[in-house]
């Protein structure tokens, strides 16, 4: 298997198999092993979930997981974390994941690719509408673009398109960058120093886990409170 090499800024250049225009390339391996993982580590977690005082290590692991997020969520929306914990969650342990994993030989991580943080991005960018109409209708929620000022639709519609874009930059931009410096010291010098630039790079994965799933709540529930705030405005 060709491997990734310095000067290959994307795991998306390294072409594993192709049979007319279907390719197979790093970036989309190393996605499947990524989720064949949580899919693994999820069926371990919840195969023997009690409501006991017992618990297992799986599940004590998963409850900790779980309740950080929803604690996380609860402090940014101010409401129950019910509605949010499916998507924000499973942004949070694919992120978590990919970059954890990078530590390990031979890994590529799927988030230091452009196509697979745009991926994200975008689920993320749909995700605010939908939260949105969902909570205020349709109408409503279309109407946030036309504030202070019908004048300001074109500015808040660019600037949905833009926040996405920077979502999937910086998560791209800061993986990569990590990826690319360790394999140049570990080129350079094989021995103590690369170990603490894989400790740090793995720190560096899990804040930029993180600040995306941070930041695609906050984006979701200030497209939710907009219009609640609204309706608390005209009731008074």
């Amino acid at each position: 298997m060709e491997i990734l090499k310095i000067g290959e800024i994307t795991p998306d250049a390294v072409i594993l198999w192709q049979a007319g225009w279907i390719k197979l390339n790093v970036t989309i391996l190393y996605t499947w092993i990524t989720m064949a993982a949580l899919t693994i580590l999820s069926w371990l977690a919840t195969r023997r979930i009690s409501s006991g005082r017992s618990f297992g290590q799986w599940q004590n692991f998963l409850e900790a997981v779980v309740e950080t997020i929803s604690g996380q969520i609860r402090d940014i929306a101010n409401e129950q974390p019910g509605k949010y914990i499916a998507f924000i969650g499973t942004l949070f342990l694919f992120i978590a994941f990919s970059n954890f994993f990078m530590e390990l030989p031979g890994y590529v991580p799927p988030t230091s690719s452009l196509s697979t943080t745009a991926g994200l991005a975008i689920c993320v960018f749909f995700a605010v509408p939908v939260y949105g109409i969902a909570n205020e209708g349709f109408l409503s929620y279309l109407k946030q673009y036309t504030k202070p000022t019908p004048l300001m639709l074109p500015f808040n519609i660019m600037g949905e398109f833009t926040r996405t874009l920077a979502l999937a930059v910086r998560l791209f931009g800061n993986i990569m960058s990590e990826t690319k410096i360790a394999a140049i010291l570990l080129a350079v010098i094989p021995f103590f120093f690369p170990v603490i630039m894989q400790a740090l790079g793995l720190l560096i994965g899990m804040i930029q886990a993180f600040i995306f799933t941070v930041l695609a709540m906050i984006y979701i529930a200030s497209a939710e409170r907009v219009g609640t705030e609204e309706r608390q405005a005209n009731e008074k």
